[in-house]
């Protein structure tokens, strides 16, 4: 997991956010992130995004639940990420890259936006080392569910999703 609180930033992606090179939105392109996450990896044999997941994460967009961190980089999207938002945890599907750091800004500028709405988690699903390097904790099963109790009843609200543009 991810607390919003305790992201942590390095200094070489620091220096990236002070760049300013990327555009970030909200919501503004969910089936190009979702097709972006769901493109052939270097080392990978394959993906686990397949088009009826598309289409079932879509009609959740759709709906208010699923959304999309879009990274922009001269018009293009450069990378993002996409989840589900319940209460006031966010559950992290999948993020790519096309472009050096692009779903490293988009985190954080989620994981800033969660915070200043009062999101206590995000559940990032995998412990790896991009995401540790990134604050993600592994805590025990126990903790989780006391923290998705406690932060799922909280009420959400689909206005935070309205597009929000950064540069």
């Amino acid at each position: 997991v991810l607390f919003p609180s305790r992201l942590k930033i390095s200094r070489s992606l620091a220096k990236t956010l002070r760049q300013g090179h990327y555009r970030i939105t909200l919501d503004q392109d969910f089936r190009a992130v979702m097709q972006g996450c769901a493109a052939p990896r270097k080392g990978a044999s394959g993906t686990w995004i397949t088009p009826a997941m598309i289409e079932a994460y879509t009609e959740l967009h759709a709906r208010g639940y699923a959304h999309s961190v879009e990274a922009w980089d001269s018009g293009r999207l450069a990378g993002g990420l996409y989840g589900v938002a319940l209460g006031k945890v966010f559950f992290g599907e999948s993020m790519f890259s096309r472009s050096a750091d692009a779903s490293k800004v988009a985190l954080v500028h989620l994981a800033r936006h969660l915070e200043s709405w009062g999101y206590g988690l995000i559940d990032c699903q995998v412990y790896n080392d991009h995401l540790a390097s990134l604050g993600a904790e592994l805590i025990p099963r126990e903790e989780f569910i006391r923290s998705l109790r406690h932060w799922i009843d909280q009420p959400g609200s689909g206005d935070d999703w309205q597009c929000v543009e950064h540069d």
